[in-house]
């Protein structure tokens, strides 16, 4: 069965109550519920991950070599900062969508710039919960188009 790494960034073990304006009121439990409850229907394996620390994060990247066909990863504040994340990805090659609950094009100037996009196959963003659902949704996608 395909796999699929989901790695959630800094502060998003505090969704519900971290400013529900932007992020919405879905926790991380609740959205991890859905993403497993979607791969069940998309007939994929999920594995979730969170830390607020980069080289976790880094580290979880790096093991998926071998163990999973597609990254969603939602760098958080990372996004505007981590070299590291992003030649984390270009070192794994596999299949990586960037994933946001908010869109950030439309907040602060800081936030427009994503580092860790480039490495990526395409960004989700601006569905607050549903970004993640859309995400894995492409990576079956993904999953479909790999040339056996």
């Amino acid at each position: 069965m395909p796999k699929v790494l989901v790695v959630h960034g800094p502060n998003l073990n505090l969704l519900g109550i971290r400013e529900p304006g932007v992020y919405g009121s879905t926790t991380l439990d609740e959205i991890n519920k859905m993403l497993r409850e979607e791969a069940v229907r998309l007939g994929l394996e999920i594995e979730t991950f969170q830390s607020n620390i980069e080289g976790e994060m880094v580290e979880a990247i790096h093991g998926a070599l071998g163990t999973a066909d597609v990254i969603i990863l939602n760098p958080a504040g990372y996004t505007h900062t981590s070299v590291v994340l992003r030649d984390a990805i270009q070192a794994v090659r596999l299949p990586t969508i960037e994933v946001h609950l908010s869109n950030i094009y439309a907040r602060e100037e800081f936030r427009e710039k994503s580092i860790t996009a480039r490495a990526c196959v395409g960004t989700i963003s601006g569905f607050q919960a549903k970004s993640y659902i859309l995400a894995l949704q492409a990576a079956k996608y993904l999953i479909e188009q790999k040339p056996e």
